[in-house]
């Protein structure tokens, strides 16, 4: 396999999405760590880094893309190793349950819609940003559901609540992760949520949705588990608050601020916040 290839599957990537993964399995009445160690090499080591590769196979960047700075020219390879992926996936979801196999191809599906050139859902700004929020968090979250074994909770209202934050964390993050592509994104013809907020703007949303996400997400805790893991989350999400704030304090004075270095950061400081939470929440 080529090293474009392995850059463009982008594997490290897998881990800013690994979020709505433990949040589900925390979710769970038990967990069969058989049924984890599958449900997650699926997700993160096919099912995710296929649908990477496929969007830069038809998105050609020149510029960052996320997780990857430099991105080399991507080949045919690439294509073809990213339905390879997908299909093992799905193959390996039908042997644990047929839903949870039709669940993994309707994700690989709509996501390789987001940039295919014939449905380009990156082109359709309000579309495009409800799709990526609602499957890469309310579907997802059932998705680990169905393959952890627990079809039967789905329609809970634990389970309904969990997923829909889910998807409100992400209606806000997801434009910051757009924020730096402005210029590249606007010569090719996409117009995202970001570009159409502006880079100010995409701050101030993403303030917003993440006050309205967080608010709910301690009344969750408060009802489901108890006071103490509702403040704890607080406490854990205050390193991402603080770098928040501090880059909106940079940009506003210099807009060239809002760069792929500065939004990586923003990612990793979430994703660890929010992985290392929902772990301990697992395992406590």
């Amino acid at each position: 396999m080529k090293k474009s290839t392995i850059i463009h599957l982008r594997f490290p990537f897998s881990f800013f999405l690994l979020p709505v993964f433990l949040f589900a399995v925390a979710c769970l009445p038990a967990i069969d760590w058989v049924d984890f160690t599958i449900v997650f090499v699926l997700l993160h080591f096919l099912l995710y880094p296929a649908s990477n590769g496929y969007n830069s196979y038809f998105d050609k960047d020149e510029g960052s893309i996320g997780g990857v700075k430099v991105p080399p020219k991507v080949t045919k390879e690439l294509y073809y190793v990213s339905w390879i992926m997908d299909l093992m996936a799905i193959v390996i979801g039908v042997s644990i349950s047929w839903l949870f196999g039709w669940m993994l191809l309707i994700y690989g599906l709509v996501s390789k819609a987001y940039s295919h050139p014939n449905i380009r859902l990156k082109k359709r700004p309000i579309l495009g940003w409800l799709t990526a929020g609602f499957f890469q968090g309310y579907f997802t979250f059932l998705m680990v559901c169905v393959g952890m074994g627990y079809s039967e909770i789905l329609m809970s209202q634990q389970v309904q609540w969990a997923g829909l934050l889910s998807s409100l964390l992400l209606f806000g993050s997801y434009p910051m992760t757009q924020i730096y592509q402005h210029e590249e994104d606007e010569k090719r013809g996409d117009i995202t949520m970001s570009l159409i907020l502006g880079i100010l703007g995409t701050f101030h949303f993403t303030a917003i949705c993440f006050t309205i996400s967080v608010g709910m997400f301690f009344w969750f805790f408060l009802i489901y588990f108890n006071s103490t893991i509702s403040f704890l989350f607080l406490v854990a999400l205050s390193p991402v608050l603080v770098f928040f704030g501090y880059w909106y304090w940079q940009v506003r004075n210099d807009k060239e601020r809002a760069n792929f270095d500065n939004t990586m950061r923003l990612n990793f400081t979430s994703a660890v916040c929010l992985n290392a939470f929902f772990t301990w929440l697992t395992l406590c």
